[in-house]
């Protein structure tokens, strides 16, 4: 089964209005590769997310970085899923690291949140992966498969799911999983899903890697035959990004 690329940016908390009306030019006069063969979706924080939506090529989407577990109401501070909707929003992800670490939102959690959003009709880019001590004592499996089980709970339908790899160690540190590291773990996670999802799903769901991608190393990770495309952080704030699109033609010539 062919899966299409995928490459996500996630711009985390960073930019003024200025600084990302630049970006959005960058990516609006790029020459990238078409929608069949690759899908892009950039992620703004959630101020600029009706600027960025309003301004960005229509062949590019745009995701939230987050949205709250359940309906709206009185959680300050929290954005609900009905909210993304309501203007326009088809993306989201959910579990990313940073606030697995920062926030202390568990596998549970996340596993909620990914279902209610999935419910009302947004994809999500579902994130998982290890930090250095758990890599180093061997648990990396375990750990990400715990965490990809509480999601599989909540989710009935897994085409509107893509799921990113992203070794903590690796985020914003400059160190790279080897493209044989990220596609042992992809395959890995590949065969979990087999075994506890079915055989379709495993077949056909994006398992993307993140985790300091750069136009110098996104081909040599884009040609291992799990690794489905990127969720980019800092690089996707740089011209770069627009050769990390690029590198879903190797997936294509393989």
């Amino acid at each position: 089964m062919v899966r299409k690329f995928f490459v996500g940016g996630n711009w985390k908390c960073n930019g003024t209005a200025e600084e990302v009306k630049k970006i959005v030019t960058v990516l609006n006069e790029a020459e990238v590769p078409s929608e069949d063969v690759v899908e892009v979706v950039v992620s703004p924080p959630f101020v600029f997310l009706p600027v960025v939506k309003g301004l960005l090529r229509p062949d590019f989407q745009v995701a939230a970085q987050n949205c709250w577990v359940r309906r709206g109401g009185a959680f300050t501070g929290e954005i609900s899923a009905e909210m993304l909707l309501n203007v326009g929003i088809p993306w989201v992800i959910l579990g990313h690291s940073e606030r697995r670490s920062l926030l202390n939102e568990s596998n549970e959690f996340v596993g909620e949140k990914v279902g209610y959003a999935l419910s009302l009709g947004l994809k999500v880019i579902a994130c998982i992966g290890e930090t250095l001590q758990q890599r180093e004592s061997g648990s990396t499996m375990a750990v990400v498969a715990a965490q990809t089980k509480a999601i599989a709970a909540k989710v009935s339908y897994w085409d509107n799911v893509v799921l990113a790899y992203e070794p903590v160690w690796a985020i914003g540190t400059g160190k790279v999983a080897t493209p044989v590291q990220a596609q042992e773990v992809h395959l890995e996670l590949r065969k979990w899903l087999h075994d506890n999802v079915g055989a379709e799903v495993a077949a056909s769901t994006r398992i993307i890697y993140g985790g300091s991608v750069t136009g110098a190393n996104c081909k040599e990770l884009a040609g291992q035959p799990d690794v489905d495309g990127f969720l980019v952080g800092g690089a996707s704030l740089k011209p770069e990004f627009i050769d990390i699109i690029k590198s879903a033609t190797v997936k294509r010539q393989q």
